[in-house]
């Protein structure tokens, strides 16, 4: 009888009657097979999940919670019916060696490029999460460690351990040793990978269950009790000495941690081990790429979804351009859901905070809601929200009110020099202040011995405030007045100040004070708010704003992720003066312009023929505010200095962000990686760049410690769907490139949860159907090609499982992965989502699978006998 259960049953018998039982229990089979199928009751299929349910194996049905603890090796009968479904090789003529290595260049360079895309998914993820509900995956057990554990039990049996065992138990040892550790499918389930050390135990526990139910009743000892003692002793076996232990347990304590939430330097290690990065190869990178800066990153993205609009319009020109679909009325419909997926994604990067208070703002969503509507009306329409100004020709005019900055600004006052005139015991102190703010006070001091160490935190929201620092000494007299002012110091910090403690001079202010030259030592620190992109002094010429060209204090806002402000701004003034957009511009190196007085490192940003003109004394603080600027307005064309500039080392310290970045720069054109860097995404068929991915992902994941039946770990799901979201993979070709690559695994004998593939299954079969498990209606006809491929190889690969049921599920494990392969194959005769397969069909499928199983058993049997018949 083939019940999901049988194998487990027959397996106990095998243990407690031998090869005979075993015999008379598969002729018996034969016989009473008609009778069994008609008992046999199949659990109902599970309507389709969603994306997420699909890759997160926590939510696997409760009748398959230990389905992954366990492999199925491959029948070891000779017999052609054993024999799994193999897919043809075309690559069995060996390449020549010039041809072998031209590929592996072209590998290594695809790999290269999977891992810049990959990296900046990492780096700046902003529609994935990693999972923190899947269940943690056991220890595999290797060919090393079963070898170990062979010894460790048959040193128990010849008496070379310390632990204290009775006759009863020393015998289930030896049974469970000459049965199970000691058998070829024991061998066949460590070799397909998907074999725990829990699976041994569990085994042990079936196999003496009834042998304890057996013994006589003792009083006073619970059966139960006996059970206990019997696996915390097997336990004891299995793990051997402490010594023996202690180098496993440092090495799966370390890969434990690949099962938790992992960070960025963890995700980096981890797919360069995948996809073969060397270190040196992966710093060049990370370098060139500016990984490390948020702003850049977030400015390459909005570049990105810049490009698909644009591929999204030339397609709607171009017909020809669109994949076919298996209906050709679907062009329009996947027109659509490409520019629904793309305001997806600004919605997602939207919704990333750049400070406190920004992500309600009314400019949040304008540009995406202009590129919602940019194939019905113009590229200038924005929402109604944002007002609009008759004097700059209908260019969205913020209000000051939206662009908001908060400083907090630290003053420490250490110590004052220069106090000759004063007695040595008279009382000083230093107050602080902002003008305008609050007064901090220091701890009163002898002028002996003016050192404070007392630091005072401000907020503000002035760019430009004005600190005051003042010297007093208390007043002595018996009539007490106001403590005289002795001297003060007035500093003008900017949002770039970040000084070190140093002397400064202070103005002596009191009356007939002698000294002249008192000095005080102090540290002043003003923290630049998340939004403030660069700031400085610039002159700036425009036609509706700044008409008149001047020095000013210009600060770049960043409003919303979509939205950049050009701010000017005066000393003690938290509102800016004047101040403009930066959307639709376009940002340029200039030459000098000699007929403006001040400046000499020019720059300009220009839209609809008209220009804003900026100039800075230093040729550095140009590069700094061309690169912000850039990276604000999104544009397409990295702009280029001229080609007379050129950076001394006086004016370009070796630690300046000019330096380092054109060094990063040099580096990696130097080692041929900048090519990968400038590569356009929009430009590459992701596709099969994920594909190639997800398959080294998954190879990566089948060779490391954990029995994972194919599961895919938190971060690499989460790096996964980051992938999929960003670059516009479909679910449906992740789902059957899924399939594809784990049938390919589990035709060559690894170990594959039946329940991951159903659940992949499922979502393909939705999708081809119609259902739209993600959403998407469109269906392209490769995808439907595909389906019925993969769906045919799974009806063969179920058929063959459920023909060698004992050696693909052996001693009954994984425990219900033989009823969910039986509840996978009902579905996969099914023609399509809402019809389900008739009885008989499925009924006749699984008796001719029962038929050929007696035959692979019996032919199994015969060679066995005939084996031990020459012995």
């Amino acid at each position: 009888m083939l019940a999901p259960s049988s194998s487990e049953d027959e397996d106990e018998r095998e243990y407690s009657t031998g090869s005979k039982a075993e015999t008379i229990s598969l002729a018996s089979a034969v016989v009473d097979r008609d009778r069994d199928i008609r008992s046999l009751q199949l659990p109902p299929v599970s309507s389709a999940t969603s994306v997420k349910s699909l890759l997160t194996p926590a939510s696997e049905p409760a009748n398959n919670k230990n389905s992954n603890s366990l492999a199925r090796p491959l029948s070891p009968s000779p017999s052609i019916s054993s024999e799994p479904p193999q897919r043809p090789n075309n690559h069995e003529k060996s390449l020549d060696v010039p041809d072998q290595a031209e590929n592996d260049e072209e590998a290594r360079k695809t790999r290269l490029q999977l891992y810049v895309f990959v990296s900046r998914c990492v780096a700046y993820p902003f529609n994935a999460k990693q999972p923190t509900d899947m269940a943690r995956k056991p220890f595999r057990v290797t060919k090393q460690q079963l070898q170990i554990t062979k010894d460790r039990f048959q040193a128990f049996l010849n008496g070379d351990t310390q632990i204290a065992a009775d006759e009863a138990f020393i015998n289930s040892i030896k049974v469970y040793t000459d049965t199970f550790l000691k058998s070829e499918r024991c061998a066949k389930m460590v070799q397909s990978g998907g074999c725990s050390n829990n699976d041994f135990k569990e085994i042990f526990r079936k196999m003496v269950e009834k042998r304890i139910q057996n013994l006589p009743d003792i009083d006073g000892l619970n059966k139960e009790t006996v059970m206990n003692s019997w696996i915390i002793k097997f336990e004891t076996i299995t793990k051997g000495d402490d010594d023996q232990r202690k180098g496993l347990r440092q090495s799966q304590n370390a890969a434990t941690a690949s099962e938790l939430i992992q960070s960025k330097d963890q995700l980096y290690d981890i797919f360069q081990n995948i996809l073969g990065v060397k270190k040196f190869e992966h710093q060049l990178l990370f370098n060139a790429l500016q990984l490390d800066n948020s702003d850049e990153q977030a400015a390459a993205i909005r570049r990105e979804l810049d490009g698909q609009m644009q591929k999204v319009t030339e397609m709607e020109k171009n017909r020809k351009l669109l994949p076919k679909f298996v209906v050709k009325e679907m062009e329009s419909l996947f027109l659509e859901e490409l520019r629904s997926s793309i305001n997806l994604l600004m919605s997602n990067l939207e919704s990333l905070p750049v400070s406190k208070g920004t992500t309600d703002s009314k400019y949040g969503l304008r540009k995406f809601g202009r590129y919602n509507n940019s194939f019905r009306r113009s590229r200038r329409g924005t929402t109604s929200s944002i007002s609009k100004s008759d004097t700059d020709g209908g260019e969205t005019a913020l209000n000051k009110l939206d662009v908001v900055l908060s400083f907090n600004l630290e003053v420490i006052v250490q110590e004052v020099q220069g106090l000759k005139s004063l007695p040595p015991n008279r009382i000083i102190y230093c107050t602080m202040e902002i003008e305008g703010g609050e007064k901090l006070q220091t701890d009163q001091t002898e002028s002996a011995k003016p050192h404070w160490d007392t630091q005072g935190d401000f907020t503000t929201t002035h760019p430009l405030p004005v600190v005051k620092i003042k010297l007093y000494a208390e007043n002595a007299r018996i009539i007490r007045f106001d403590d005289k002012e002795l001297a003060k110091l007035v500093i003008r910090p900017t949002p770039s100040t970040n000084k070190t403690a140093e002397w400064n001079k202070m103005e002596t202010t009191a009356k007939g004070f002698p000294d002249k030259d008192i000095k005080i030592r102090l540290t002043l620190r003003m923290d630049r708010p998340q939004n403030l992109k660069c700031s400085g002094y610039l002159y700036a010429l425009g036609k509706h704003v700044w008409k008149k060209w001047k020095k000013r204090f210009m600060i770049l806002v960043q409003v919303s992720q979509y939205t950049f402000a050009m701010c000017s701004y005066k000393e003690k003034k938290s509102d800016p003066t004047e101040m403009t957009t930066l959307d639709g511009h376009i940002i340029e190196y200039t030459e000098a312009v000699t007929e403006y007085d001040g400046g000499r490192f020019f720059f300009n940003a220009t839209k609809d023929n008209e220009a804003l003109l900026f100039a800075s004394d230093d040729e550095n603080e140009r590069h700094q505010w061309v690169q912000a600027m850039y990276r604000a307005t999104g544009q397409a064309v990295k702009p280029q200095p001229p080609p007379t500039t050129t950076v001394s080392s006086a004016k370009a310290p070796l630690n300046s962000p000019l330096s380092k970045l054109q060094g990063d720069t040099d580096k990696a054109r130097k080692h041929g990686m900048d090519a990968f860097c400038t590569t356009d995404p929009v430009k590459v068929d992701h596709s099969a760049y994920f594909k190639n991915l997800q398959t080294l992902t998954l190879d990566h994941r089948l060779n490391d410690m954990f029995a994972s039946l194919g599961w895919f770990s938190p971060g690499q799901i989460f790096v996964l769907d980051e992938y999929c979201a960003r670059y516009g993979v479909r679910g449906c070709h992740r789902h059957l490139s899924y399939l594809d690559d784990l049938l390919a695994r589990a035709e060559r004998g690894m170990a594959i949860d039946p329940t991951l593939m159903h659940y992949s299954f499922e979502f393909c079969a939705s999708h081809v159907h119609g259902n739209r498990p993600d959403g998407i209606g469109t269906v392209i006809l490769a995808e439907k090609e595909k389906f019925d491929e993969v769906k045919e190889r799974l009806r063969h690969l179920l058929e063959y499982q459920i023909t060698n049921f004992r050696y693909c599920f052996p001693m009954g494990r994984p425990e219900g992965a033989l009823k969910s392969s039986l509840s996978f194959l009902e579905r996969v005769l099914m023609k399509d989502i809402v019809t389900p397969v008739p009885p008989e069909e499925v009924k006749s499928v699984i008796k001719k699978c029962l038929e050929s199983a007696a035959l692979v058993n019996y032919t199994k049997l015969s060679a066995q006998a005939k084996m031990d018949g020459k012995l």
